[in-house]
């Protein structure tokens, strides 16, 4: 994927997992895209570890389950800590 596709993708997984988590109101576009992209890779990361061959690899459903999932619990992740 180019760099813009990368930036609104992990954007848009950025600000679904900011929802899903009730942490929108705090985030704001740039820190949406930040938890997007680092969340892809952590997700990725995660569904090889388990052995599920997660791999962001286009604009796609797969792709982006494999990123949101890895987004929550990134966003779990911080919350735990900030508290």
């Amino acid at each position: 994927m180019s760099f813009l596709v990368y930036i609104i993708f992990g954007g848009i997984v950025g600000w679904v997992a900011s929802l899903l988590m009730n942490t929108d109101a705090q985030q704001g576009i740039l820190l949406n895209v930040i938890v997007g992209i680092v969340g892809s890779v952590l997700g990725s990361w995660l569904f090889n570890f388990f052995g599920f061959g997660g791999d962001v690899s286009g604009f796609n459903l797969s792709s982006f389950v494999v990123a949101l999932v890895g987004a929550v619990v990134l966003i779990a992740i911080l919350k735990a800590v900030r508290r």
